[in-house]
């Protein structure tokens, strides 16, 4: 069992990849983007994580970072698979609420809305908090330090994007976006 889980949670990520570019069609027209240098340093954030978890072309299998720090025993994988699943379906249910408004970049759409219901209501950034659940899900698949370390790392990009994002909600939307800023929280909800 623990094999087979192992093998199919890159499934389930290319799943998600290919949902999000089928689902970019159906956006609104930009009407304001961020540079393109923020944006790669995001994206760079995001690929290190990515390949950390993954392990991509076995670049990090130094001892430290090769170190398992969550057994490999059925509850972990299991729970960890749980924790994957969900946090995708969240990011995805934030995705259909957010509908046309959605971009891959920190953009304003045209006639963008501020969208503040499912799971805005909970945090701001819905997508970002499934993706780091999932990611962490993910870590515990695996169970090595690089998986950890690796969601770390695409934490901190997503943190550094919504502050971006912030920025342009704020300018769009004023005062009304600083009043949602004050009921809801970022990332995770009452805390962060």
């Amino acid at each position: 069992m623990i094999d087979l889980i192992e093998q199919w949670i890159p499934t389930l990520w290319l799943v998600l990849l290919v949902i999000w570019i089928l689902a970019a069609f159906a956006s609104k027209r930009t009407v304001q983007r961020q540079t393109g240098s923020s944006r790669l340093l995001h994206v760079v954030l995001v690929f290190i994580g990515i390949a950390l978890i993954f392990n991509l072309y076995h670049w990090f299998d130094s001892r430290w970072l090769a170190t398992r720090v969550i057994p490999r025993e059925a509850p972990y994988v299991l729970g960890g698979a749980i924790m994957t699943i969900a946090g995708l379906l969240f990011c995805i249910w934030a995705r259909v609420v957010l509908g046309s408004n959605w971009s891959g970049t920190v953009t304003i759409k045209e006639h963008h809305e501020l969208v503040r219901r499912g799971p805005y209501r909970i945090v701001r950034h819905p997508i970002y908090t499934g993706v780091l659940i999932g990611l962490m899900g993910t870590a515990f698949v695996y169970g090595f330090a690089r998986c950890f370390v690796g969601a770390l790392i695409v934490g901190s990009a997503f943190w550094l994007k919504s502050q971006i994002e912030e920025q342009f909600m704020v300018q769009q939307f004023g005062e009304q976006y600083v009043q949602y800023r004050r009921e809801v929280r970022a990332l995770i909800p009452y805390i962060l």
